[in-house]
């Protein structure tokens, strides 16, 4: 009888993980059920039996899951039963935390006998350790991206394998030919609309400063959909940067990663990709005020960003919150444009970084030890 496998991804980037890890499930065993709720790249894998629930899960911070409470209450009890109604035997869970760490906790209890597969660790050695000796009351197994966590999960008794990162495998796909622009900046304000909005009228106002300093200089915004590119249009159009200075592009933030002399980049997977790319780059972030005040009691790293994270210490200015003023910001981008013996330090510790995250495959990997753990 064929297993069938219940997934579960929230955000864009978990998406586009889901899907990979998805394929290669369907090419070791073409005889799985994949179901479950992610976003439009795992639709495309699992079909009409998975949900894209895409545009409702995605929120940013604490403030905006408050608001939206009643909304992830209905969501969570229709997973439930959905499981239920299938009769998964594993479920996958894809990041997200917030989510899927209740989920988890909740099929243990509910459900004993399905097995319980977190992929792509949540985060908890930022912000609460604690509670990995509590995860590993109700995973099965844990599949890390990056080496340290490994080892801080096998410690606690909850069985982990360090896969690599997904990323590894899509990247070398995506490299160009074309020389770097001496001239260029790129802008990647994230993936959601709430950060673009919080981030991208900093980034806009440090390109204008930069611009009025460095003769010659122009910018692409790196949009990752036709929705966020309106908004971003509409922010440009309320910005002192001159329009002709400044282009829009759609899905192409690889692309410019490799052209552009350097950029500004918004938390989260960009920054090792921007990493991968050798492109310097400096940190930009900007959330809701009681998201901030809330993440600053719980977090306990001395970085945000993964590069610095991996490196254990500041290879990659960051800029947050209180501290992303435009003025300071385009003042630092200046030495990474200009400053031949920065960009190189700089660049010389991204390839350190990256050599930590495995040579590709990672999606492989995981989906071995999906099946072997679900015998």
């Amino acid at each position: 009888m064929s297993k069938c496998l219940y997934f579960v991804a929230g955000e864009a980037s978990g998406d586009a993980h889901g899907a990979a890890l998805m394929t290669a499930l369907r090419q070791l065993g073409p005889e799985l059920i994949l179901t479950g709720r992610g976003g439009p790249r795992m639709r495309a894998v699992g079909g009409e039996s998975l949900i894209d629930w895409s545009h409702g899960s995605a929120v940013l911070g604490l403030w905006e899951v408050i608001r939206n409470y009643g909304y992830f209450r209905q969501q969570f009890a229709a997973t439930l039963q959905e499981i239920r109604d299938q009769r998964a035997d594993a479920v996958v869970l894809i990041d997200y935390p917030g989510f899927n760490l209740r989920l988890a906790r909740a099929l243990r209890a509910k459900l004993p006998r399905v097995k319980i597969i977190y992929y792509i660790s949540p985060q908890v050695w930022a912000w609460n350790r604690r509670r990995i000796p509590q995860m590993a009351k109700y995973l099965d197994l844990m599949l890390c991206i990056f080496p340290f966590e490994a080892e801080l999960y096998n410690k606690s008794g909850l069985r982990t394998i360090f896969v690599g990162h997904p990323m590894m495998e899509t990247l070398n796909a995506r490299r160009v030919s074309e020389s770097r622009d001496f001239q260029l900046v790129g802008l990647f304000p994230g993936s959601r609309s709430r950060e673009v909005r919080k981030i991208l009228p900093i980034m806009l106002e440090a390109a204008q400063r930069l611009a009025a300093g460095r003769p010659g200089t122009h910018f692409e915004v790196a949009a990752v959909s036709e929705m966020l590119a309106e908004e971003a249009v509409r922010m440009l159009s309320d910005s002192a940067l001159p329009a002709n200075l400044l282009r829009i592009t759609i899905g192409e933030a690889s692309a410019t990663m490799q052209r552009a002399q350097a950029g500004m980049v918004a938390s989260g997977t960009a920054t090792l990709e921007a990493a991968f790319f050798r492109m310097p780059f400096v940190l930009v972030y900007k959330v809701a005020g009681p998201t901030y005040l809330a993440g600053k009691i719980l977090i306990r790293i001395k970085h945000l960003g993964m590069p610095n994270v991996l490196a254990d210490r500041e290879i990659v200015p960051e800029f947050i919150q209180g501290k992303a003023q435009p003025a300071a910001i385009a003042k630092e981008m200046l030495h990474l444009l200009d400053n031949r013996s920065r960009r190189e330090q700089m660049i010389a510790d991204f390839d350190a970084v990256i050599t930590k995250l495995g040579g590709g495959g990672a999606s492989e990997t995981a989906a071995r030890a999906i099946l072997e753990a679900i015998g």
